[in-house]
């Protein structure tokens, strides 16, 4: 019989176990490659929205704020 998961258990398997060298290879791994990537950082991303404090969400909010009031983006056609 087939395992069926949904993508946060599955992304949560295959990062279980990994140590902070592991965590930060497979972050920086993902970043700016395959989209296929990013559903996985957005597991990532929220499990340390999750577990951080409302200080640090707000820094996280505000650098995100920040680099897209600095971003040109080509209007959509």
């Amino acid at each position: 019989m087939p395992i069926t998961m949904d993508l946060r258990e599955a992304v949560m398997h295959k990062i279980h176990g990994k140590n902070q060298d592991g965590l930060r290879d497979m972050i920086e791994g993902s970043i700016d490659a395959q989209e296929a990537a990013l559903p996985g950082l957005g597991v990532v991303f929220e499990v340390i929205w999750k577990n951080i404090d409302h200080t640090k969400q707000d820094e996280l909010v505000s650098v995100l704020t920040n680099q897209l009031e600095a971003t040109n983006l080509r209007p959509l056609k």
